[in-house]
């Protein structure tokens, strides 16, 4: 089997292992998002934050279109925390940072970006849907080097 087929498919399995969790975990029992926690264990460079996180967020307008609500995300100076919050509000989300929302229109967004066998895999979760996808970094940024995990919640 090719390599690059086979460093996919684990990546992949990875994924669809650990959304199921870390949904769990990231916004707790019922949906609560007191419990928000975003994390980069990989620090990615900015110009790979930017590449990730403008396709994370294209696939998330999909499933949660703008005008839905306001992005409510926890403060973080990481290089993937700035480029989300830059497309977010380019794809004409509303982005409260650390700031009260009305309840009714919140929308907790968390993500986590990891290393895992030479890629990096990158979730974006909300309490209706986690995104996941394995990206393998450039010189210039980053390319998806595995189709989009898609995790809906009834």
């Amino acid at each position: 089997m090719n390599v690059q087929i086979s460093s996919a498919l684990r990546a992949l399995g990875f994924i669809a292992a650990a959304l199921p969790l870390a949904g769990c975990q990231t916004f707790g029992i019922g949906g609560s998002s007191s419990q928000i926690v975003s994390v980069d264990n990989a620090q990615v460079s900015p110009e790979a934050a930017g590449v990730i996180a403008e396709d994370l967020v294209g696939s998330l307008a999909e499933v949660v279109g703008p005008g839905t609500g306001t992005i409510v995300l926890k403060p973080d100076d990481s290089a993937f925390a700035v480029a989300l919050e830059k497309s977010l509000r380019a794809w004409g989300y509303a982005v409260a940072v650390d700031q009260k929302v009305e309840v009714a229109s919140a929308i907790p967004v968390a993500f986590t970006i990891d290393s895992f066998d030479g890629s990096v895999l990158a979730r974006l979760s909300t309490s209706a849907v986690d995104l996941g996808r394995a990206y393998a970094l450039t010189e210039t940024g980053a390319t998806p080097t595995s189709p989009l995990s898609v995790l809906q919640r009834a």
